[in-house]
């Protein structure tokens, strides 16, 4: 099934101007409730186990898909800002995104209805109203928040 989704983002290469498939793997054994899994990515850069306790809880070394979620938005986010500083000619001196997932029950299952974004940093020469419009277009341009258009998605910034 991987080759067929690898042989479905090469066809459409030809209408890109660039294109990048990446993967993750995820393991499962037992009952959803009392079960365990492993998540690896493909990059080998992480490797570690999720369970629905975590999804629910706080639980300390194992995570859940919701943590991930806000970890690909808060990076795909504070990369797409620094480009945008970059492409300026004032990049960041530092940026800092922490990224909130906030999964609820609503009347058909269980649905991600919101990512809050808290951004914080500064870009020596650029005003702090100017990056904060800066990263309201990062928000909304960045590929995982395109990914995620039916999520409500709040950004909050704190720049020098």
């Amino acid at each position: 099934m991987a080759s067929d989704v690898t042989s479905e983002i090469e066809k459409d290469k030809s209408h890109m101007s660039a294109s990048v498939s990446r993967r993750a793997t995820a393991r499962w054994s037992g009952t959803t409730t009392d079960g365990s899994g492993e998540l690896a990515l493909g990059s080998g850069a992480f490797t570690g186990p999720y369970t629905l306790k975590a999804r629910v809880d706080d639980v300390n070394g194992v995570t859940n898909p919701e943590e991930l979620i806000a970890a690909a938005s808060a990076g795909c986010f504070t990369m797409s800002l620094s480009s945008m500083l970059e492409e300026e000619g004032t990049p960041a001196q530092a940026l800092e995104t922490t990224g909130h997932v906030r999964l609820e029950q609503v009347e058909d299952g269980f649905r991600i209805t919101r990512i809050l974004l808290e951004v914080s940093g500064a870009a020596p020469g650029v005003a702090p109203e100017h990056l904060a419009e800066l990263a309201e277009s990062a928000k909304s341009t960045c590929p995982v928040s395109l990914a995620l258009a039916g999520t409500e998605i709040v950004l909050r910034t704190s720049f020098e």
